[in-house]
């Protein structure tokens, strides 16, 4: 088989991994990793790894954008206007008094421990990208995770999101950095224990997923990042592919959270680590 072509297939299957697994709870850097480790020295993208998954993690930030655009648009307008009340009662009274406020400040918080772990663990987190025995762990810790939101999730009434939660779900993000951690998973199963409504603990989820790209994008650019020119077509697939997949996945996943099915995916995870171990490691 030509090598292009070759190439352009493998940019397919990794885009719909990476967008099937960015959204729905099974962990998108595991998977990657997983295939990455299974195709070996045929992984046509091995030298430029760091850039095909940083051009798939791009591709799955659109669908977030568009899934979420009125609630975007609805917190950008809020930070813009009541500037009256801001003068006159404060920056906590201006904060507080708006739902639209209140949830980016609860992002910013959420994404402040993210933040620091990823800086200061990043080095730990990628040694872990080469070997299928620790991503398989995590997988099954992912599954454990899920199946609790079975068992231990708070019914009525819900909680409303406050600081210490968006904090305690930000470290859940931060540790999700480990491959095979689900991001999405971890940080709604974190969302549904703490008593948050399921619909919220969703939009709070992928709205903490957007700083948290971004700022791996930055981590990843600022050292520079090749890609040969030979390799730009079957970026562009992997991307489309990626956020086509993704877009659908997102939908599908934020149904099923608010049917309470967030543990069905641990029918899935349990078994695939368990093969992953035994023909990979």
């Amino acid at each position: 088989m030509d090598a292009r072509v070759s190439g352009w297939l493998q940019a397919l299957i990794l885009g719909v991994v990476q967008g099937l697994t960015e959204f729905l709870p099974v962990s998108s850097s595991g998977h990657l990793v997983l295939a990455q480790i299974w195709l070996g020295e045929q992984f046509l993208f091995l030298k430029e790894a760091v850039a095909f998954d940083l051009v798939l993690h791009v591709g799955t930030l659109l669908p977030v954008l568009y899934f979420y655009r009125l609630d975007l648009r609805q917190i950008v307008g809020a930070l813009f206007r009541d500037f009256d009340q801001l003068r006159s009662h404060g920056v906590k009274a201006w904060l507080t008094g708006d739902d639209n406020r209140w949830l980016a400040l609860l992002v910013v918080v959420g994404t402040i421990p993210t933040a620091l772990i990823g800086i200061l663990l990043k080095d730990t987190f990628e040694s872990l990208f080469h070997d299928p025995v620790p991503v398989c762990a995590a997988l099954i810790f992912t599954g454990f995770l899920l199946m609790s939101t079975r068992v231990f999730e708070r019914g009525d009434p819900p909680q409303r999101l406050s600081l210490g939660m968006a904090i305690l779900i930000g470290i859940a993000q931060g540790c999700a950095i480990t491959p095979g951690i689900s991001r999405s998973g971890t940080t709604i199963a974190v969302a549904l224990l703490l008593g948050v409504a399921r619909n919220e603990a969703a939009r709070f989820s992928f709205l903490l997923s957007i700083p948290a790209i971004l700022g791996a994008v930055v981590l990843v650019t600022k050292d520079g990042v090749t890609m040969p020119q030979e390799g730009w077509g079957a970026l562009a697939i992997g991307f489309l592919t990626a956020m086509v997949v993704g877009y659908a996945a997102l939908w599908m996943l934020v149904a099923l959270v608010n049917r309470g099915g967030l543990y069905r995916f641990a029918y899935y995870l349990w078994p695939a680590a368990i093969l992953a171990l035994v023909f990979l490691a």
